[in-house]
């Protein structure tokens, strides 16, 4: 099988050609072949060609930071975080290939993405919509618990509390 991928991560030092190098050993070792553009620090590194995109039966995103997808119109496109392509690039290539065999399009999210749900760009504005009547909905009920929902860790090991014991 043929796929092209994209990864790109907000620094673009490491992480972006760890999963690029993954990939690429990964789809070798599986039988299939992938082109794989690095987009980083250093700008964008083996820039897919057109005819490449073209000859591909899925696209891949591996990214932590934004990537354009015009140019993948009509494409079975896969993404999920840079650390999918890092940690576990082989669940990816196959995922990829499930997907294609599936006959599947649009875009599906994988991995610690958001758990592998399959959505359309026709079925992303659908559930935009049922998320906000829901919210909507919930917003006349009162919540089980109206206590303010505290982040965070334990209040004497913040910095501010350290930092008045070591001024005090």
């Amino acid at each position: 099988m043929k796929f092209v991928a994209v990864t790109s991560c907000p620094t673009g030092i490491a992480h972006s050609q760890m999963a690029a190098e993954n990939l690429l050993q990964t789809a070798e070792r599986l039988g299939h072949d992938i082109d794989v553009e690095v987009q980083g620090a250093m700008g964008t590194q083996d820039e897919l060609d057109a005819d490449a995109i073209t000859d591909a039966e899925a696209v891949i995103i591996t990214s932590d930071t934004s990537v354009n997808r015009d140019r993948f119109e009509g494409k079975l496109v896969l993404k999920g975080t840079v650390k999918d392509g890092v940690n576990n690039a082989e669940a990816v290539i196959e995922n990829a290939v499930e997907l294609v065999e599936s006959g599947a399009t649009g875009a599906v999210s994988f991995g610690s993405d958001s758990g592998g749900a399959v959505t359309d760009d026709a079925g992303d504005a659908d559930a935009e919509t049922a998320d906000s009547s829901a919210s909507s909905s919930d917003a006349d009920e009162p919540s089980e618990s109206d206590e303010p929902v505290r982040r965070g860790g334990d209040p004497e090991k913040g910095l501010f509390a350290r930092l008045k014991r070591l001024l005090s």
